[in-house]
């Protein structure tokens, strides 16, 4: 299908009468929201470096994707919310093909929008779980997996694949106290109650992110079998090294994807030995993808990212490049189906519902098991991709299982109740009925 695009690219350059660098003045603008200041800096700037890297690797080495260049613009949100909905409206009115909130909060604000301006949101790994039921959300996606998708995993890992042996066990989950820590506590108070273990929720406030004394007290005093974490920015860093302050047992501690940061671990080096985050990415700097950003961004001179700081090995910084990869194979289905390289937003959300990261794409991205294959669909606007548990050695991450999968007869219940309520809350809200698959 990618040889009729360039076909068909070709066919209009000589039926113009252009030339090809007349043709590739033309770009796709595809903006994203940043926090490159603030409490979420720390973890927040590898990623944007990340996402922007590829982008201007395709631009650098194929000129483009299908010959068309990509506009990645960057709004500064510093993670507030007000911020955030202040650069939507202005991306919007820019001529945004996509818009990317890089925040659950933003996400929420923005989300009531979709039907109304038309124009896709694309929230990677992160946002409103239920999302994934594109009939109700035909705006917009979360791939390449759900926090939901996260828990469950996560849960599935520490009891062995046999949630009932957690009967009478307390697991905590210490969290942001924000719309994203909240994210996952719909799906762990249905497995406590279903498994017969008690959730003990422990929040961090914004202004607590770093002295976590109240909340680390607590869970010495409580004593609970597991700490699953929902942080980001300072709050990880400050977790962690509590956890060694506390002689937490590391082996017992387990983050969602965000957790896993290098330069938190490094904080406290070996002492975090065992520590575990799940991650539906693992870098590879080895990979010919990322060689490749090297090549034509990183040596090149073209890159933000702190070299001597060794940012291009992190986990954080090559999780930015794969949101990229799996947005610009969105765009990429969107011009085949098209049969266009310049695509409207309306296209672009047909290419976001057509995304097919099997295992041959990934080894042609030069990407294999730098994250797992999957696919969306209308229905399907998450893709429901497995994950690696990988643990701190050290100096740094090893993937310490196999891919492990969510439990969809958990999920998917939840999903159907959460989306049918927010479309009642949000009346008069549209529901693609002919979406089936």
């Amino acid at each position: 299908m990618r040889l009729t695009i360039k076909t068909a690219v070709l066919a209009t350059i000589f039926a113009a009468g252009l030339t090809a660098p007349a043709l590739a003045q033309d770009t796709l603008k595809l903006p994203n929201m940043s926090y490159r200041t603030g409490p979420f800096a720390a973890t927040g700037t590898p990623h944007m470096n990340g996402q922007l890297d590829y982008m201007t690797m395709l631009n650098e080495r194929d000129g483009g994707i299908n010959g068309v260049k990509v506009q990645f613009d960057e709004c500064e949100t510093g993670y507030n919310t007000e911020k955030g909905v202040e650069c939507y409206e202005k991306m919007r009115s820019e001529g945004a093909l996509v818009t990317q909130p890089w925040s659950t909060g933003i996400t929420l604000q923005v989300l009531p929008r979709t039907n109304v301006d038309k124009i896709p949101m694309y929230a990677p790994g992160y946002g409103f779980s239920a999302m994934q039921d594109g009939k109700t959300f035909s705006w917009a996606f979360n791939p390449p997996t759900s926090y939901w998708d996260g828990a469950s995993m996560i849960m599935n890992a520490i009891s062995g694949d046999n949630l009932d042996s957690l009967k009478g066990k307390k697991i905590a989950l210490l969290h942001l106290d924000h719309p994203y820590g909240k994210e996952p506590i719909p799906l762990l108070e249905a497995l406590a109650a279903k498994h017969g273990f008690e959730l003990l929720l422990v929040p961090v406030g914004m202004s607590e992110m770093q002295s976590q004394s109240a909340q680390w007290l607590q869970i010495r005093r409580e004593k609970p079998d597991f700490v699953l974490m929902w942080g980001w920015g300072a709050m990880n860093g400050g977790a962690i090294t509590e956890a060694v302050k506390t002689r937490y047992p590391m082996n017992q501690f387990v983050s969602i994807w965000w957790g896993a940061h290098e330069p938190d671990l490094s904080l406290v080096g070996d002492q975090a030995k065992g520590y575990r985050a799940l991650s539906w990415n693992f870098a590879d700097s080895d990979s010919k993808l990322m060689q490749d950003v090297k090549k034509y961004v990183v040596d090149a001179g073209k890159s933000q990212i702190n070299q001597a700081g060794g940012e291009f090995d992190t986990t954080a910084y090559q999780r930015g490049i794969l949101m990229s990869v799996i947005m610009a194979e969105g765009v990429r289905a969107a011009q085949d189906l098209a049969g266009t390289p310049n695509i409207d937003r309306e296209q672009l959300r047909g290419g976001f519902e057509n995304i097919k990261l099997d295992d041959t794409r990934l080894a042609e991205l030069g990407a294999t098991d730098m994250m797992a294959p999957f696919s969306t669909s209308c229905a399907n606007h998450t893709g429901h991709a497995k994950a690696w548990m990988i643990e701190w050695d050290g100096s740094k991450f090893v993937k310490v299982t196999d891919l492990l999968t969510a439990d969809r007869a958990e999920i998917d219940p939840l999903v159907e109740k959460a989306a049918a309520a927010y479309a009642a809350a949000n009346q008069p809200w549209p529901i693609n009925d002919a979406c089936t698959d």
